[in-house]
C-alpha cells in the first residue's frame, strides 16, 4: 500500500512539512509505504500549463507516484485564507491523470493538513482543500487537521493517517 504525501513550503523544515512527515510516519507504523513530495521537490516543478509542453506532465515523478498511490496526505500552509500556490501547482498537475483508468484521485482517501497562525485561516484553507479533492474525485477523510503554533496536532495526525490507511485497505490495497 502506497500513501503519497504532498506539501510543505519553500522554507526548509517548515511546520507544514513537519506535520506531513509525522502523518506519513504514522501511516508507515500502520504498514503503509510512503513517498514524500515536500517543499523542495515542489519548488522544482514547472508552473502547470495545460496548453504547453512545460506542465507537470506524465513524466513527473509526482504524477507517476499519485497514479499508483492507494491514498494521499496533503499539507498546505494557510496563506491569506487559502491553499499555497506551491501546493496548488502540484495538484493542478494531476490533471494529467484525467484519462487514466482510475482518473484523478478516484477511489482514494485523501487526508488534509493545514498549518496556520489561527483558526480562521485554517478553516477556510481546509474548506478549499476539501473542494479541490472533491473536484479531483477523491475522498477527503472525515478528519481534517488544522495545526496552529500553539498546538502540535500529534494525536490528530495519527488519526488522520489511520483514516487514510483504513480506507485504502477497505478498497483493496495490500
Amino acid at each position: 500500500m502506497l500513501i503519497v504525501g504532498i506539501g510543505g513550503t519553500a522554507r526548509p523544515d517548515s511546520a507544514t512539512e513537519d506535520a506531513l512527515r509525522r502523518a506519513l510516519s504514522a501511516a508507515e507504523a500502520l504498514g503503509a509505504t510512503t513517498r514524500l513530495f515536500g517543499g523542495s521537490a515542489l519548488l522544482t516543478q514547472p508552473l502547470y500549463d495545460p496548453q504547453g509542453e512545460n506542465g507537470l506532465g506524465a513524466r513527473s515523478d509526482l504524477v507517476e507516484a499519485v497514479r499508483v498511490a492507494d491514498g494521499l496526505i496533503i499539507s498546505s500552509p494557510g496563506y491569506h485564507g487559502s491553499i499555497s500556490g506551491l501546493v496548488k501547482n502540484a495538484l493542478d498537475g494531476l490533471e494529467d491523470l484525467r484519462d487514466d483508468a482510475r482518473p484523478y484521485l478516484e477511489g482514494r482517501a485523501v487526508g488534509l493538513i493545514v498549518t496556520a497562525d489561527g483558526p480562521q485561516a485554517g478553516g477556510s484553507t481546509l474548506a478549499a482543500m476539501r473542494s479541490i479533492v472533491h473536484a479531483l474525485r477523491g475522498w477527503p477523510t472525515p478528519l481534517g487537521v488544522v495545526q496552529t503554533p500553539s498546538e502540535r496536532a500529534g494525536d490528530k495526525l495519527n488519526m488522520l493517517a489511520a483514516q487514510v490507511v483504513g480506507f485504502a485497505k477497505a478498497c483493496g490495497a495490500v
